[in-house]
């Protein structure tokens, strides 16, 4: 499609979960919801239209091994693309992506740095390995790399205790989270287990990635100080192998993966009744296949989420709480088109008709 065509994009246009429009027009890769005065090379698309979906936990540039080459970043890039995922909210990587920006036809990306973990208290090659002591100024240096997030690891297993434990102590959390504020990033950390969700929470922590450990205590704490949660369900499936894998060595810690996991729909569903904000993220790239977003919003269902509430959280919802418009006037025109409504069945996402991302149709 040349620079000067027109894109005529007709059917029924979920602007918004109430707003439902008959069209929208795509002039110059934005959107206007006002038919052009002079479209003459006009090209219709129709179909049910959602704003490019939101994968708010993926890391582009990762493997299960560490940093990878550009040639499989783009691939990871692609089939996040082509699975509907349009803007990525990347939680931490090692490699440097940034030439993703200058390709209109890769998903925008929003970087949290690399990750920030405690020394041998993370997977190898992924993360800045650090001591409590060092924990501001690593803070306020991923701060100034990333897209306005920060990536701390709260929790791991612990060799000595033989169970997952907090990585940090309260003091150096409190300290490090106002760094980041005051730098203008907000912060995030994988947390699995119980025991860190308080000290982060009572710190100032924005986000929480999985919050498997959410109890009847925190959740309250959670939805009183508005932090949100990105569960990753189809990463937590995961979670009996690893237990399988840890058996011999660490049984507390794999019996504790097997609780966590038994209850994973649960606390979800409690974590949404208590009105804790509640996003899509598939945690893609580590060990797991990129393209999974529309599988992570099924999960969100299948845990209690309603539909329309489980599709705003990869859609309206998640972009507002990324800071990024969706089909609004003047947007870019990231979008993507489906054979029925997703509101009536969120597994049509699984199939996407067409993906338009910067006015351009991809395929």
């Amino acid at each position: 499609m040349s620079d000067h065509t027109v894109l005529h994009v007709k059917g029924r246009v979920l602007v918004g979960p109430e707003d439902v429009r008959d069209e929208l027009w795509v002039v110059g890769g934005r959107i206007t919801h006002q038919r052009p005065l002079a479209a003459h090379d006009v090209r219709t698309v129709s179909g049910w239209v959602l704003p490019g979906l939101v994968d708010a936990h993926c890391h582009v540039g990762l493997d299960r091994h560490g940093p990878v080459d550009d040639a499989t970043s783009e691939k990871q890039a692609i089939a996040d693309r082509d699975a509907g995922a349009l803007l990525i909210r990347d939680a931490g990587s090692p490699s440097d992506t940034r030439w993703i920006d200058g390709r209109e036809d890769l998903p925008k990306i929003i970087r949290a740095g690399r990750h920030i973990a405690r020394t041998r208290r993370y997977i190898r090659n992924y993360a800045h390995e650090i001591e409590p002591d060092d924990l501001v100024a690593y803070v306020a240096r991923e701060a100034q790399r990333g897209d306005g997030w920060v990536k701390l690891v709260g929790d791991w297993i612990d060799r000595d205790a033989g169970d997952l434990t907090a990585c940090w102590p309260r003091a150096e959390v409190e300290a490090a989270i106002a760094e980041a504020h005051r730098l203008g990033a907000r912060v995030t950390a994988h947390c699995f287990a119980e025991d860190s969700l308080r000290d982060l929470v009572e710190a100032g922590i924005d986000c929480i990635e999985h919050a498997t450990g959410l109890t009847e205590e925190t959740i309250p704490l959670f939805a009183e100080r508005g932090v949100a949660i990105v569960p990753t369900l189809v990463n937590i499936a995961t979670f009996p192998a690893l237990a399988d894998g840890g058996e011999s060595k660490f049984p507390r810690w794999s019996a504790h993966m097997r609780r966590l996991h038994e209850r994973r729909y649960d606390t979800v569903r409690a974590a949404y009744d208590a009105g804790v904000p509640i996003f899509v993220g598939t945690d893609a790239g580590g060990s797991l296949a990129h393209g999974l977003v529309a599988a992570e919003v099924a999960e969100l269902v299948k845990a209690g989420i309603p539909p329309l509430e489980a599709l705003s959280a990869t859609a309206w919802g998640a972009r507002q709480w990324l800071g990024r418009p969706a089909l609004d006037e003047g947007a870019p025109a990231d979008l993507v088109v489906y054979a029925s409504d997703p509101r009536e069945d969120v597994r049509v996402l699984a199939a996407p008709q067409r993906v338009i991302l910067n006015g351009q149709v991809i395929g």
